[in-house]
Formats: structure tokens, sequence, C-alpha cells
């Protein structure tokens, strides 16, 4: 039962993420600068401390007596990440919800799965990080050579998708209207991998704030808090996460505010908050949306871990369901309209190549449960 809870948790999160940006395209008359950070104050400020607020007993306390390192790091991991989710609105503004979530989250993976065991293969970094597998590990064991023959494969269906993207670039050229007029290859795919690599920094922020989440579970079980159940011999609070996402979510917010402030200074946007020329209310509601439904990845993925118990495989399920949704979403909104068919089937092996990698991974990961200290 607590492993069907959690994959009914992870899909929704999944969901979410793979549907977030779609409010955004019934916003009017705004430039983006203004519904992105309208957006962001949903997803990176109001809705976390919500959720502190209702879920997490004396998170003022938690907060306060958490070793100032923890805090730090956790921040800057944020800051990073924000970076990531920063490009990642931009990514997917001129490279589409299919393409944009393929390659973007394709990019992840490889990050999040490789990115600490190479970081512990330099001795000046290894440290300061929380304990795990090399990269040299992998080599040396069975699950460890499994998990990079799907990051092997995950790297074919990147290609794949990227090359669909270069053939749609030359099927649609003299078509720029609809869902195709702000597609732009070149410039997406750099920011794609951009925004790919530095949005694993979620996931090290996680691992980096572990012990504020400890404390808020050791709480909740000390006041009889519903919601507990036990897990490996030890409880798990199903809310336990949101104050780590709290701490990260400052740091994103930090990023995308200074970054749209300036884009509004430069452009001199800012009218466009009261501008009765476009539909006000539609348009917050929308990007309240927008937001909304961007916390709700992370905060039904957090509920879903404390269900499985297993980071790695959750991690996995969630990232497949996003890939699944956010491609419906590009294919429902006819972004591959007017491609050949030889296009058209590149982007859909390519996409279930990325899948299958996704998939190989988190088998691995639950067949050798010691690969799950990866990142």
């Amino acid at each position: 039962m607590q492993a069907l809870l959690g994959i009914i948790f992870h899909s929704l999160g999944g969901a979410s993420s793979g549907s977030w940006y779609m409010p955004y395209n019934w916003v009017r008359k705004w430039r983006w600068e203004i519904y992105w950070i309208i957006g962001g104050l949903f997803s990176w400020l109001i809705m976390p401390f919500i959720a502190v607020l209702l879920t997490i007993p004396d998170w003022q306390g938690i907060l306060q007596a958490a070793d100032p390192v923890v805090l730090r790091n956790t921040y800057i991991m944020g800051l990073l990440w924000g970076v990531g989710g920063l490009t990642y609105g931009l990514a997917i503004r001129f490279l589409g919800m299919s393409l944009g979530n393929s390659v973007l989250l394709g990019i992840t993976s490889v990050v999040g799965s490789l990115g600490l065991p190479v970081l512990r293969n330099i001795p000046a970094l290894a440290k300061t990080l929380p304990d795990g597998l090399s990269f040299s590990d992998l080599f040396g064991s069975p699950g460890g050579r499994i998990v990079l023959m799907g990051i092997l494969i995950l790297l074919i269906g990147i290609y794949l998708s990227g090359r669909a993207g270069v053939k749609k670039d030359q099927d649609l050229k003299h078509i720029k209207e609809g869902v195709n007029k702000e597609f732009f290859l070149v410039k997406g795919l750099l920011i794609a991998i951009v925004s790919g690599v530095l949005s694993a920094f979620f996931s090290f922020g996680i691992d980096t704030g572990k012990a504020m989440g400890e404390t808020a579970r050791e709480l909740a079980v000390q006041n009889n808090y519903a919601f507990i159940s036990e897990s490996g011999g030890g409880f798990k609070y199903l809310f336990e996460n949101n104050i780590i996402f709290f701490v990260i979510l400052w740091g994103g917010l930090t990023t995308n505010l200074v970054w749209s402030l300036i884009l509004i200074l430069k452009n001199k946007t800012g009218k466009d908050f009261v501008d009765k020329k476009s539909p006000l209310l539609r348009n917050y509601l929308f990007c309240a949306l927008a937001g909304t439904t961007w916390f709700l990845q992370f905060f039904f993925y957090g509920m879903g871990e404390t269900k499985i118990g297993n980071g790695a495989s959750s991690w996995t399920l969630h990232m497949a369901t996003i890939i699944l949704t956010a491609n419906l979403w590009g294919f429902w909104r006819k972004e591959w309209k007017g491609v050949s068919k030889k296009t058209y089937n590149t982007i859909l092996i390519g996409i279930g190549t990325i899948l299958l990698s996704v998939l190989i991974i988190g088998v691995a990961k639950w067949l050798y449960p010691e690969l799950n200290v990866l990142g």
C-alpha cells in the first residue's frame, strides 16, 4: 500500500512538472519577464511558505537551530538551481514543450546521476560532499556498469531529439505562426544545456539539507502529527521535505527576482503589472496557476519519496512521468505539425530512447541499493 501511494504521489508530481508551463500560454499582452516573475512568486515564495506553515512543526525553530553551513550550502544550491530554472523557461519558449523537456530532462538525468560521483573523484572536493560512490567506483560494480549503459542510451536519445529539432527547423523554415513562431533551435539548445546542468542542483540541495528534514520528522513524531509511517525500521513524515524545499527556493527566488527586475528596468515593462489594456485578472490568475502547479511537483515528490523510501527510484519515476506528460502536451499543442514523417518518427524514437534510459537507470538502482548514494 505504501509503494502504491508513492507511485500515485510521484505520478501527480510528474504530471504537475510536465504541465506547469501550459498556463503561461494563455497569458495575453504581457512580456515574458512580467508573467515569469508573477508566477515565480507563487512557485518560490507563497506556496512554499503556505506548505511549511501548515505541515512543519516549529519551522522557524528548525531554521534558527540549523547548522549555518547547512543553511548556506542549501541556499547556494538553490541559487545555482535558480539559474537552471530561469533558463528552463527560456528553453521551453524557444524549443517547445516536447523537444525542450526531452533535452532538458535528459541532461538533468545525466548530471543528477553522475554529478556527485565525478566530483567525488576530485580529492579537494570529495571531503566536503556527502558520502557515496565515486565515478571510478561505477566501473567496478555490475549495477554501476548498468547505470553507465543507461546514460549512454540517454545520450543517444538526446542526440536523436536534437536531430529531430534540426529537421524540424528545416521543415518549418518558412512557417512562423502559431506555436512555431518563437522556435529557435540553436539558441534553445544552448540554453537547454545550461539549464539541464544547473537544474540538477535541486537534487543536490535536497541532499545538503537532509538534516533539516530529519529534525522536522523528529518533531512531528514527538508531537504525534498525522501522516507518520514506519519505513526501514524508522519513521517517515509525509511532509518532512517541505522545510528543505523552503530554503532551496529562497535561492531560486533570489536568482529569478534579480534577473526579472533587470529585464523589467531594461525593457521598461513595469507598466504591464497594471496596464488595463491587458486582461489583468485573467493574466494574474493564469500566472498564479502556473506557479502553484510548478510547486506541486516538489510537494508531491517529497510525499512520494517518504512512501517509497528510495530516492533514486523516486527520481526515476518522477522523471519518466514528466517526460510523458510534457510530450503529450507538446503533441496536443501541435508543436510538430507540418514536419515530415521522418522528422516526426525521429522525435518519437528520441523520446522513447530517453524514457528507456531513465527506466534502465531506475531499475539498476532498485536492484543494487548501493547505487542510491550516487547523488
